[in-house]
Order: C-alpha cells, then sequence, then structure tokens
C-alpha cells in the first residue's frame, strides 16, 4: 500500500470521529428536543393537577410560566459550558460533572457529582414504582370495567418492578447516549399519550358538567392553614422537580453533531423542548383540576380519578 493510500485511509478512519475521538455524533435539534421531552414530561405531569388544585389558578398557572422561563435560562447557561474555555471551539465536557470540573475546578465537582447521582437514584427508584403501579391501575381499570366497581381488583406491583427494572439495566448499558434517538422518540409519543388521555378525559368531565369547583387561590376549606402552606410548597416542589432536566442536559448535548455549535442547536432544543412543556403541564393540570377541583388525586389517571374511563 502506497503512501497515498495509507493517507486515506487515516483521512476515512479521520472522518468517523469527533475531534475528542469519540465516533462521530448524529444528533440535531430535534433528536435533543425529544431527549427534553422524554426527560420533562414523565410520570411528574400527571400530579400537576393536584398541584394546581393547592395553588389554585393564579399561583399555578404562574408557577408553571415562572419555572420553564427559569429552567430555559439555567439550561442555556448549561449549554454554553459544554465546551471550555470557548462555548464554541473549546475542549468538549461530555459529562455534567466535567463541565463542572472544567468551570470551577478544584474538588466541587465531586461534591456535584454527588448530589447528580443521587438525584438520579431518586427518581429511578421513583419512575419503577411508578410504572409498576401504572401497569396496575390499567388491570384495575380493565377490572372495574369487568367486574363493577364495587369488585375488589387487587393485583400485585412486583412483578412489573422487576421486569421494569431488568429493562432500565439493559438500557444503561448501550454505550453512546446518542444511538438511543430512536427510544427517546418513540417514549416522548408514548409521553404525550399518556398525558392526552389523562387531559382529555379531565376535559370530558367538564364537558359532561361534572367538573368541581375551583378557586382562584387554591386550598381547602376543610384543611388548617397550616396544612395549606404545606400543601402548597409541595405543589411548587412538584411543578419544579417535574420540570428539571438539568442532571442529563450535557448529555443530550453531547450526542449532537459538532455542526453547526453544539451550544446553538442545544439551546434551539431547549426552546422547542420547554415550549412543548409548559403546553402540556398547562393542559394537563388547569382540565385536570377543572375535573376534580379540591378533591384532585395526586396522579389524575390513578387512585380516585377516572374508575370507569369506558362509559
Amino acid at each position: 500500500m502506497n503512501e497515498v493510500d495509507v493517507s486515506g485511509v487515516i483521512e476515512g478512519a479521520g472522518s468517523l470521529l469527533d475531534d475528542d475521538g469519540k465516533p462521530k455524533r448524529t444528533g440535531t435539534a430535534w433528536t435533543a428536543s425529544a431527549h427534553i421531552i422524554t426527560a420533562v414530561i414523565g410520570a411528574g405531569v400527571l400530579s400537576l393537577a393536584w398541584a394546581m388544585a393547592q395553588l389554585g389558578w393564579i399561583i399555578g398557572i404562574s408557577s408553571i410560566f415562572l419555572f420553564a422561563i427559569v429552567n430555559l435560562y439555567t439550561s442555556n447557561l448549561l449549554a454554553d459550558c459544554y465546551r471550555s474555555p470557548d462555548p464554541v471551539t473549546g475542549k468538549r465536557n461530555c459529562a455534567y460533572m466535567e463541565a463542572v470540573r472544567s468551570n470551577l475546578g478544584g474538588k466541587m465537582h465531586m461534591m456535584c457529582g454527588f448530589v447528580q447521582y443521587s438525584n438520579l437514584i431518586g427518581p429511578a427508584i421513583g419512575y419503577t414504582i411508578t410504572t409498576a403501579i401504572s401497569v396496575v391501575t390499567i388491570r384495575k381499570i380493565n377490572c372495574f370495567h369487568q367486574n363493577g366497581i364495587a369488585a375488589s381488583c387487587r393485583f400485585s406491583t412486583n412483578p412489573y418492578m422487576i421486569g421494569f427494572g431488568t429493562v432500565e439495566i439493559f438500557l444503561s448499558q448501550i454505550p453512546h447516549f446518542h444511538k438511543l434517538s430512536w427510544l427517546s422518540i418513540l417514549a416522548a409519543l408514548m409521553s404525550f399519550g399518556y398525558a392526552s388521555i389523562g387531559a382529555g378525559l379531565s376535559l370530558a368531565t367538564v364537558i359532561q358538567g361534572k367538573g368541581k369547583s375551583t378557586s382562584l387561590v387554591g386550598g381547602s376549606k376543610i384543611q388548617s392553614p397550616a396544612d395549606n402552606m404545606w400543601n402548597m410548597l409541595i405543589a411548587l416542589g412538584n411543578i419544579a422537580l417535574a420540570s428539571c432536566y438539568s442532571q442529563m442536559a450535557v448529555d443530550i448535548q453531547d450526542s449532537l453533531k459538532s455542526s453547526p455549535p453544539e451550544n446553538k442547536v442545544m439551546k434551539v432544543a431547549n426552546r422547542i423542548g420547554i415550549s412543548t412543556m409548559t403546553i402540556c403541564f398547562l393542559a394537563c393540570a388547569c382540565s385536570g383540576y377543572a375535573a376534580f377541583g379540591s378533591e384532585t388525586p395526586g396522579s389524575i389517571l390513578m387512585s380516585s380519578g377516572f374508575k370507569e374511563p369506558f362509559g
């Protein structure tokens, strides 16, 4: 093989790699948006109706918009931290801890890493339990439909927790996050699916004239002021937690191709994802609160939400 052939092979191999030696990223603003939507429109969206019931129309809607604005601002700041010291030509920071270490230095990244992974463990356990409860709820609804609401429909969640946990372990072994774009798109469609079902059933209840009374300021008249205040704080926490994806934002940005610059593409994805999130949050929260009023359950698709959606 002559010198020309060798250089051609080297150039061909180089075209398959990015500037950090890793396989060339292929992500776009749309795939990044799908990752973001999958992260924020999770099971937590179904609890936003309860949060709205605690806060009322004024504070509830204002809080959703406020958290969206704050989330967009901080996410755009984080997008400029993917490369350092220059946000366009600097060295890549492929994970959240690397971005913290490059920008803050010292041992700060160890502390932030501990907080990050602690925050990831909690939601991972929560989603596993929520998934199992959701599957059991579907079985209960079918049971109520076949045998009547008075029937004793009890099912164990253990098999579903074990099954979902096994799938999570398998998917976590896929080495390149950008290879999961198809999964995030599928998950985003599923997220829209159950959020739309919840909002649709709530709207149907309101249209049928079965909606409960609501309030501009929220709270419950049968609870003490202290309990109402506590529930309002929990509601604000639910909205903030549901809209947060900062722990995985850098990983999402690391899936983007290098041209155009990743920070610019990520900011576009942030706008698309957070705008979609806000619309979905408002639809679920407002329709659920309008349907159930102060008696809104913790999840509009579980508990005392809809036991007979077929009628």
